[in-house]
């Protein structure tokens, strides 16, 4: 019989002080950043609002509870969905291809999205409501992973180095696509996609926040269930066969998982840089390699990281928007130069 992985995470019981710090961080950050904007809102109108409209009681400012809460609210929480998500798949990523360098986007996800997003703008329109963009990105984030996977395997076994070469060609290869259905069509619809293309958290409504943050709780809670597995490969495919895994068959099933997040996020946000490659790196220098505590530690990370991107993005030439992908890569790039310089 084959010996199980050797557990050497910590109790998830434990108080983990960093964690809770972080959380805690979190909760600070989406009341402050609700309060950026042309309008700027007091933290403790943000606050009584919300508490208004959870306990059922009148509104005091209308103005107030339509900013804050039918604008505001919706799309900072889905910053804080969409940056946990990227931030778990790139920790999942980094351990089963032993890279640190590793990111939700090397599976030409966020190409596939692209793709699929600019089909339905140029063919279908609003087809199935405000559901067709999503819909039909979500549906191309999953065909390119499908595809690369599919390139990514040699006989029945799944090689990392082989998969992130494919990725990144398969990425070139969807995005001239996409630039090339953008460049035959409708230019009116350009304008739109370019910016679903940059990343940007404009299509935020509650009615779309159900189905990332169902996305971002059933994979943490699977991942964090799977944190032997992640421990073994991140110290090798030799050292995780000894331990008794089938390190094929566990990395395809972990690229799936991370390939379903990234797309669902991808999805309602666009293509957002960086905050998978970045976050990891933080969370694990706070909390140790152990994904007990990587995986919640990144996801707290993440959606940090995006909700003061997002602020950014939002603030800087107020009136008007940045798409805060190219926010992410902005800082996101200049971290990551600053931590290889250090050699870290």
């Amino acid at each position: 019989m084959n010996a199980r992985p050797s557990d050497t995470s910590a109790p998830l019981t434990l108080p983990f002080t960093a964690i809770v710090s972080l959380a805690c961080a979190l909760a600070v950050s989406i009341v402050l950043a609700v309060g950026f904007g042309p309008a700027h809102i007091a933290p403790l109108d943000v606050v009584r609002t919300v508490a208004s409209h959870i306990s059922g009681g009148a509104q005091i400012n209308t103005m107030i509870d339509d900013i804050v809460w039918q604008i505001r609210l919706p799309r900072v929480l889905l910053g804080a969905l969409v940056g946990a998500a990227l931030a778990l798949s790139g920790a999942v990523l980094q351990a089963a291809t032993s890279n640190r360098l590793a990111d939700p986007h090397l599976l030409g996800v966020s190409a596939g999205a692209s793709v699929g997003a600019v089909a339905a703008t140029l063919w279908l329109g609003a087809a199935w409501g405000a559901l067709t963009l999503p819909a039909c990105a979500f549906v191309g984030a999953l065909a390119a992973t499908a595809l690369v996977i599919g390139c990514g395997t040699r006989g029945a076994r799944l090689d990392a180095q082989r998969l992130l070469l494919a990725g990144v060609a398969m990425s070139f290869v969807l995005m001239a696509l996409a630039n090339l259905l953008l460049y035959m069509g409708d230019q009116r619809a350009s304008a739109s996609v370019l910016f679903w293309m940059l990343g940007g958290l404009g299509l935020a409504r509650w009615s779309l926040l159900g189905i990332p943050a169902a996305f971002v709780a059933g994979g943490l809670l699977l991942l964090i269930a799977r944190r032997r597995e992640l421990n073994a490969l991140m110290s090798g495919d030799i050292v995780a066969a000894t331990l008794g895994l089938n390190v094929a068959r566990v990395r395809r099933e972990l690229f799936v998982v991370c390939s379903l997040l990234t797309a669902a996020m991808v999805a309602v946000s666009g293509a957002i840089g960086f905050v998978g490659l970045v976050a990891p790196h933080i969370a694990r220098r706070l909390v140790g390699t152990d994904h007990a505590r990587v995986l919640p530690a990144s996801a707290l990370v993440g959606a940090l990281l995006l909700v003061w991107a997002d602020v950014t993005a939002r603030t800087l030439i107020a009136p008007d928007d940045l798409p805060v992908g190219v926010v992410t890569g902005l800082f996101g790039g200049a971290f990551f130069v600053l931590l290889i310089g250090r050699g870290k």
